[in-house]
C-alpha cells in the first residue's frame, strides 16, 4: 500500500488508482507587422523530436498549474521570469484524451494569452528553438496541439467582442485605425471604418481622447486623433464581429 498523505482518511490506497501526469501548454499571441502571431517552439527531445508545439511542461509536485505555465513559459522561450510573471496568462481548457501523448497518460491544463509584441525568444529548456510564427503559416503542431490553438484563438476572437482587450495590443497613445486593426488581424475580416469608430466611441469608458495635435499616419488622409485606453474592462454593449465579411 502506497503511504498516505497527511490527514487522508484511513484505508486509502492511492495504488488503487493509475498514476497520470499533469502538464501545462500555452497558446500565447500577438499582432506583429499587422498579423497574427503564435509562439512555438522546436522541440528539442522525443516524443516529436524536431517538430513545432505550443510552450509548455509538466507541473511539479509542489507547483500550481498557473505557476508551471509562467515557468515553463520562462525556460522554452528566453523571457525573463518578469517578463512571463507579468503576463496575464487565461486558463482555456483542460485536454485528458487518454492517448494523446504516447509517453503515458497526462493530462493537459493549457492557458492563453493576446500580448504586447514582445522581444523575439529563444530556445530552453528542452526547447531547441522558440519563434514567433504567423498564425496562417504554421505548419502541423506535435501532440493535439493544433486544437488547443484552434480553441485559443476562437477564445481570443470571443474576448475582444465583450473585453477591452484590443487596446493592451495598441501604443499607449494610438489612433482608431491601429485599435481596428487589431480587430482585422485576429478576427479576419475587413470592418466598416465609420461603424467601427461609431462603436468605439460608444461604448463608455473603452477610450479616451487625448489631448494634443493629432498624429500623421502612413496614408493619405489627415493626422488622426489619437486615444488611450479608457478605464472600462468590458464593453456595453458588446463589439461584435461582422457575418459574412472576410480580410
Amino acid at each position: 500500500m502506497s503511504a498516505r498523505r497527511p490527514g487522508a482518511p484511513a484505508g486509502y490506497d492511492p495504488s488503487a488508482f493509475e498514476p497520470f501526469a499533469v502538464t501545462v501548454d500555452l497558446a500565447v499571441f500577438t499582432v506583429r507587422g499587422g498579423r497574427l502571431h503564435v509562439l512555438l517552439v522546436e522541440r528539442g527531445q522525443d516524443p516529436y523530436l524536431g517538430a513545432w508545439a505550443l510552450p509548455g511542461g509538466f507541473v511539479l509536485p509542489r507547483e500550481s498549474a498557473g505557476q508551471a505555465a509562467r515557468r515553463e513559459l520562462a525556460e522554452e522561450t528566453g523571457l525573463s521570469e518578469r517578463t512571463a510573471t507579468a503576463l496575464h496568462l487565461e486558463q482555456l481548457r483542460t485536454y485528458s484524451d487518454p492517448d494523446r501523448d504516447p509517453r503515458m497518460r497526462v493530462v493537459s491544463v493549457a492557458y492563453t494569452a493576446l500580448v504586447p509584441d514582445l522581444p523575439e525568444p529563444r530556445g530552453g529548456g528542452d526547447a531547441a528553438r522558440a519563434r514567433w510564427t504567423e498564425f496562417g503559416a504554421r505548419g502541423p503542431l506535435a501532440f493535439d496541439h493544433e486544437r488547443i490553438l484552434v480553441d485559443a484563438c476562437d477564445r481570443v476572437g470571443a474576448k475582444l467582442e465583450y473585453t477591452c482587450l484590443a487596446t493592451a495590443f495598441c501604443p499607449p497613445e494610438f489612433t482608431l485605425g491601429e485599435l481596428r486593426q487589431v480587430y482585422e488581424t485576429v478576427w479576419g475580416v475587413e470592418l466598416d471604418r465609420p461603424n467601427f469608430r461609431r462603436k468605439v466611441l460608444a461604448s463608455p469608458g473603452f477610450v479616451e481622447a487625448v489631448e494634443g495635435p493629432p498624429r500623421l499616419t502612413g496614408g493619405r488622409g489627415k493626422p488622426a486623433a489619437l486615444y488611450r485606453a479608457g478605464p472600462a474592462t468590458t464593453l456595453h454593449p458588446p463589439l461584435l464581429r461582422p457575418e459574412g465579411r472576410t480580410a
